[in-house]
């Protein structure tokens, strides 16, 4: 229904609100207390370091980047970060919010994190290899089965 629809960043943005409300509202435990919770600040910006490689390797291959339109893609990037996982973009957008939930600091926080990857496991990344199986064939199976979708 949703699948290809919304951007990745705005699942992130939306369950990084939902971890926020969760923290303010229903605080489970706080297990990261101050000053360690300035900690995430730190893995955010990895997250981004991640996330800006990742694209440029994308701008370097003159291939499509738009994760609506996977079908637009005229070449697969396997090379850098995606020798160690098909999705660096979705992994620094998992890893913006483990860092949120670091600075945020309640378990109610952090439960929101696997909710984050099947949501986006299945409204984006599933879909997005179906399309680029359909696109590049054995080249792409061969792909899916030397590197992980995750880590």
């Amino acid at each position: 229904m949703l699948k290809l629809k919304i951007p990745p960043p705005v699942y992130m943005l939306m369950m990084a609100g939902l971890m926020w409300l969760l923290n303010h509202f229903l605080p489970i435990a706080y297990i990261v207390t101050a000053p360690w919770h300035q900690f995430g600040f730190l893995v955010i910006l990895i997250a981004l370091f991640t996330d800006g490689f990742s694209l440029m390797q994308f701008f370097r291959a003159h291939t499509s980047i738009n994760p609506l339109h996977p079908e637009k893609a005229n070449r697969l990037v396997i090379t850098g970060m995606y020798r160690l996982t098909r999705n660096p973009m979705y992994l620094g957008l998992l890893l913006v919010l483990v860092g949120w939930a670091i600075v945020l600091g309640s378990v109610s926080s952090f439960i929101v994190l696997p909710l984050f990857v099947v949501i986006l496991t299945v409204q984006q990344i599933i879909p997005e290899e179906k399309v680029l199986e359909q696109k590049f064939g054995q080249q792409y199976r061969d792909y899916k089965q030397s590197v992980r979708r995750w880590l």
